[in-house]
């Protein structure tokens, strides 16, 4: 049989990203991409157009670029910048005095609000790999939301960018080119790099109490930060083995894994033998792994994040990093106060899966004190959380929380089982003031201290 030849609707379809942006007009809500898809030659197209626009709104996702558009408009009169999720790039912004508007969400539920409850997106920009032999073009290392985008804009620019790796499903992986407004060609830069910094003598004995509680056969959800990243370098450099990942990111120590023969895939009951994921971020030795790999699977995050699909792997082990832990159980990964730092993300998603699943446990790590700007150091158990603090894992819903110190299983423990294990795992400097603390609260008792 032979294919049809998309050539001609291509050249069509590609404009200059000048010519593109032209659709976008005041109070157009607009799409940047996510991750690693968030759009560079549009975004410098549309800085070219501020003075004739107004309100324009913008959703994005952890972004990795310094929009051109924050250049032209430092305050946000003009384009006011709304995210999913902060990265440290929304971070620096924010606190140069640059709004930037985060919209809570469970991570899982975002291809749904999308479709059902913005409404409206106006225009939607990605970067995308290539077109190939087929009209398709796929959405690199961030499937995420991104067809439910296509779905639902009135207008649909892509950005084809030639280093964006061919991400292989799973599903919803890519776009057909008769569903694209306009095509874009960039000039190819090259993907954000996380750089990897070596796991700490805190990370690593914190991912050493996890350790203890893996088996061989586990299947894995890692999220962003030194702990996880040090579970994953230590598993690579142990004896277990047929490990399976699934997981909202894939991160290098899944590559580390893998090469090191620990990751299989063989004893998953969902996807065996695939690197399940969303959404990856790392170094280009990670990119040009799931490059037209096989071996991985890349789903949108209603698939990956979804309690009832991820659940179905046996032994679940999701490993998460925190901002703070009360003496309660009560979570925060995401805001010091009413400052808010990054988002709730997928974390709930998995805490929620990893219990579900037969055998499975879920562990928010943190180190035991933290350094304030002003060079105090505080304790990251305290007796409540911060005020203004968003509670990101229920104390309903929290398993295991580590620390440098231990491990504290909370399921099934009274107030001051918690308290108690809790601050047994606290910096010993902390433990005697926590301890008066929890006894104002009405959750110690003298009796239970060891």
């Amino acid at each position: 049989m032979e294919l049809l030849n998309y050539g001609d609707e291509y050249r069509r379809k590609l404009v200059s990203a000048d010519e593109a942006v032209k659709v976008i007009k005041s109070g157009d809500w607009i799409d940047y991409g996510p991750l690693c898809g968030q759009v560079i030659a549009l975004d410098q197209a549309l800085v070219k157009r501020k003075d004739e626009l107004e309100d324009i709104k913008i959703w994005s996702q952890c972004s990795f670029y310094l929009p051109e558009i924050f250049r032209v408009d430092p305050r946000g009169e003009t384009f006011i910048w709304n995210t999913w999720h902060l990265s440290a790039q929304d971070r620096r912004v924010a606190a140069g005095g640059r709004p930037v508007y985060y919209a809570p969400m469970r991570y899982s539920e975002l291809p749904r609000f999308v479709r059902e409850h913005i409404k409206t997106i106006d225009v939607a920009m990605m970067q995308v790999a290539p077109m190939d032999n087929h009209g398709f073009f796929n959405f690199g290392p961030q499937t995420s939301h991104c067809k439910a985008l296509c779905d639902t804009a009135k207008k649909l620019i892509l950005e084809v960018n030639e280093n964006q790796p061919r991400c292989l499903g799973g599903y919803e992986e890519s776009i057909h080119i008769s569903q694209v407004d306009y095509i874009v060609e960039g000039k190819n830069p090259p993907l954000p790099q996380l750089a990897e910094s070596p796991p700490t003598e805190v990370d690593r004995k914190a991912a050493g109490h996890i350790l203890e509680e893996m088996r061989d056969g586990c299947c894995l959800q890692l999220g962003i930060g030194g702990m996880p990243n040090a579970v994953g370098k230590m598993i690579a450099e142990s004896e277990l083995k047929d490990l399976g990942c699934h997981s909202e990111m894939l991160v290098d120590a899944f590559v580390d894994m893998y090469e090191a023969g620990r990751l299989s895939g063989s004893k998953k009951q969902i996807d065996p033998e695939k690197l399940v994921y969303t959404f990856a971020v790392g170094s280009q030795r990670l990119y040009d792994f799931i490059n037209d790999n096989p071996l991985c699977a890349s789903y949108p995050v209603n698939y990956t994040n979804n309690i009832a699909i991820a659940s179905r792997n046996d032994n679940l082990i999701s490993i998460n990093n925190a901002i703070e832990v009360d003496l309660y159980g009560q979570v925060c990964s995401e805001s010091t106060g009413t400052r808010i730092i990054s988002g709730t993300g997928g974390q709930l998603d998995f805490v929620l899966a990893a219990y579900e699943s037969r055998g499975g446990k879920s562990f928010i790590c943190l180190p035991s004190t933290k350094s304030e700007g002003n060079g105090e150091i505080k304790s990251t158990i305290v007796p409540t959380l911060t005020p203004g603090a968003i509670v990101t894992d229920p104390r309903t819903v929290a398993h295991f929380i580590v620390s440098e110190y231990g491990k504290c299983e909370l399921k099934g423990k009274t107030v001051w089982q918690r308290a108690e294990g809790l601050i047994n795992i606290a910096h010993p400097d902390f433990r005697d003031q926590l301890i008066k603390d929890a006894e104002v609260q009405g959750i110690w008792r003298r009796t239970n201290r060891l």
